[in-house]
């Protein structure tokens, strides 16, 4: 195309160019919008403006990202996770729709008493973030093994006005304090399970996200463990959890919590998805 490609022309050759390859075409407008500033309705009114050579260029550079498996998040830097918009850079996982079942979960059994909740490697602050933003009188605490992640989650929380902590851990290692309620979204994907996932997630996403060793399941093995010291009379725990871990990891706490209630759930795919450990 010469300099005098329009936006509609722009959005066009971006539709056909990612259906070509087989992925789905609303990134062209998702991209498109984002790159300049957008919603769709200005979008539409822009449709037959020219668009500047840089803007060009920079969309074909986006699009191009797009189908060689660069997630979408990654290249506009923001996620949405219960109705919260949040950055996302490589040294965080994109938020999932599953997770906000998590959310779903908690905000069911607790209404809006205030307690002390922990999120566990935290990434975006996706959930802690969301729990706040529904229980503004919670005290919500935000860990993370990663410098990076915590940063991104701490940009996440000045952008949304909430008032929450932070702290850098390796799991509990150095969370000091006990809490009503400690969630954790850790990582549980297997090695041998690399051959079944999507080359975005894989080529993109930080790996110290989502792999762990025994099976997956060492995060929850080392949390169970440890956790004690952290927790007050009564607390729960909740985790999310790889769709065929759901009888390991409820093993696993109650083998550590032998009085405790652990509940498996299963996500809107009738995929085992969550735990709840009530003590």
């Amino acid at each position: 195309m010469n300099n005098a490609v329009n936006y509609f022309k722009a959005r066009q050759w971006a539709f056909s160019f990612i259906e070509a390859h087989g992925l789905e075409a609303d990134a062209a407008d998702l991209l498109l919008c984002d790159q300049m500033g957008w919603n769709e309705a200005q979008l539409l009114m822009h449709f037959r403006d020219p668009m500047p050579d840089e803007e060009w260029q920079q969309y074909q550079t986006n699009v191009q990202k797009f189908v060689d498996g660069w997630p979408a998040q990654y290249l506009t830097g923001k996620a949405y996770f219960y109705g919260l918009q949040l950055k996302v850079t490589e040294a965080t996982l994109i938020p999932r729709p599953e997770t906000e079942e998590l959310v779903d979960w908690i905000l069911a059994d607790y209404d809006e008493q205030p307690l002390k909740l922990l999120d566990v490697g935290t990434g975006t602050g996706a959930i802690g973030l969301a729990l706040k933003f529904e229980r503004p009188n919670w005290d919500v605490t935000l860990s993370d093994i990663s410098a990076d992640a915590l940063t991104v989650a701490n940009q996440n929380a000045t952008a949304l006005n909430e008032s929450v902590k932070f702290v850098q851990s390796d799991l509990l290692n150095d969370v000091d304090g006990k809490y009503d309620v400690i969630v954790s979204n850790p990582p549980y994907i297997a090695e041998d399970e690399r051959k079944y996932m999507d080359r975005s997630v894989l080529e993109h996403e930080p790996e110290i996200a989502l792999f762990a060793p025994h099976h997956g399941l060492a995060i929850y093995q080392r949390i169970a463990a440890e956790c004690t010291p952290n927790l007050k009379l009564h607390a729960r725990m909740y985790f999310e959890i790889g769709f065929h871990q759901g009888q390991a990891v409820k093993q696993i706490f109650e083998k550590q919590f032998p009085q405790a209630n652990v509940e498996v759930r299963q996500d809107i795919n009738q995929h085992d998805r969550m735990v709840r450990v009530k003590l």
